[in-house]
């Protein structure tokens, strides 16, 4: 069996590893090649590294085509938005993620709130503007804190959760009137700002219906007890307590439910991940956005936790038949914290070298993002989130201990990382 896995982050690193986890445990590694493009060094260690960007859409086909590829999984979101999947199904090749129709449910967060809308998905109120003077002029008629998205693909970094009428107006102009997202800021949502516990919740989803993973909580802001701007993601933990039997049932019934009927409806054809981030206040789930694809670092967790052989659940979703094939995930307490270099997430150095990844204390291990080798064969940083820590214990304090005795064994210039990781609930 030949996997292909595109991406080069953490979310990537982690499905590789699952995936070679699986194969010792059923005994099929020797049945087993796995490639990743353009991957990084954590990959390496059971993965042939493949020299094409996610972008490169004709060269990763060229190249699934030459190596008779048995399955691709795409990690990020922007070959999905590409319509990397509509290209592969086009050769007749076996790909795991949505096409670009699909992939619209996280390219524009206007077409996903409408989709909402129609679906009756419970989110909050909102409006879209691409016209600079009519936003500016709208939010001096709301109460702050008021929530500015830029519509299209920011890297998780297109967001303001503005706490005064002049940030949400210095956050519409920068989007629109200063590009400070490129073309993705040219439109802008609008949204009501709703408090209460996040989730993060993964379903996989086909045809015919989903199966949901564990609830996961993330830590968006750079800095401990959520100050800073947004990232792309600073640390995850399960379980969280805010995801009660009761709430996961409303998500069930009132967001993926609905998701796969509005689908059906629409005629858009789904396989692969959705995934959801919550907001619940009072006791209800509000959807304040989609992506379509693994979660990260939500992921890093959610692959920790997960028992079942993931090629298993990969294919039961390709054959539409997910809902009904068995997936069975650890309820032990995991954390996964992740390391950044300084600066990060605006301007940050590059080619930094790390030292101590060879000597992580069990049960915590490392999962590469953005990292690279020097000329020398040393593994350096080469992009904003550096590492993933991960660790799964009987508790959540033991997970935590094990996951920051992990990071201190790590070092680099600049070393930054949210020490609250499990803590913000």
């Amino acid at each position: 069996m030949k996997i292909l896995v595109i991406g080069s982050g953490g979310r990537e690193d982690a499905i590789v590893q699952k995936l070679h986890r699986d194969a010792i445990v059923s005994g099929t590694l020797d049945q087993l090649t796995l490639f990743a493009a353009p991957g990084n060094p954590g990959m390496a260690k059971v993965a042939t590294l493949v020299q094409r960007t996610v972008e490169d859409l004709d060269g990763l086909l060229a190249f699934a085509k030459s190596e008779s590829i048995d399955l691709t999984i795409v990690g990020p979101e922007v070959p999905l938005a590409l319509g990397l999947v509509d290209r592969f199904e086009k050769a007749g090749l076996a790909i795991f993620g949505p096409n670009q129709t699909a992939a619209k449910l996280e390219s524009s967060k206007a077409y996903a709130k409408a989709f909402m809308v129609k679906a009756g998905i419970p989110t909050p109120a909102y409006r879209e503007f691409d016209d600079l003077h009519e936003a500016l002029h709208y939010v001096t008629s709301i109460e702050p804190p008021i929530v500015i998205k830029a519509d299209g693909l920011a890297a998780g970094k297109g967001v303001t959760v503005a706490k005064t009428v002049d940030e949400a107006r210095q956050a519409i102009i920068a989007a629109i009137e200063q590009r400070a997202f490129g073309d993705a800021g040219a439109r802008v949502v609008i949204e009501q700002f709703v408090e209460g516990s996040e989730l993060s919740l993964m379903a996989f989803v086909d045809q015919h219906g989903f199966l949901m993973m564990p609830a996961i909580q993330d830590h968006k802001q750079v800095f401990d007890h959520d100050e800073g701007p947004n990232t792309g993601g600073m640390g995850t933990f399960y379980p969280v307590p805010a995801a009660t039997q009761d709430v996961l049932q409303k998500v069930h019934d009132e967001v993926f439910s609905r998701v796969v009927a509005q689908l059906q409806a629409q005629n858009i054809t789904y396989r692969g991940v959705l995934f959801a981030g919550i907001i619940v206040q009072d006791g209800q789930p509000y959807v304040i956005e989609f992506n379509v694809r693994f979660g990260d670092p939500e992921t890093q967790v959610v692959m920790e936790l997960l028992q079942t052989d993931l090629l298993s659940l990969l294919q039961a979703v390709l054959q539409d038949r997910v809902q009904t094939h068995p997936a069975y995930f650890s309820t032990d307490p995991t954390v996964c914290v992740v390391l950044t270099c300084a600066g990060y997430p605006q301007a940050y150095k590059k080619g930094l070298l790390i030292e101590g990844l060879e000597s992580i204390p069990s049960p915590a291990y490392v999962l590469h993002a953005g990292t690279t080798l020097d000329d020398f064969g040393h593994t350096v940083t080469d992009g904003g989130r550096v590492l993933g820590v991960v660790a799964r214990a009987t508790s959540l304090e033991k997970a935590r201990d094990a996951a920051y005795r992990g990071v201190d064994h790590i070092d680099f210039e600049g070393k930054h990382y949210r020490s609250d990781i499990g803590t913000r609930m």
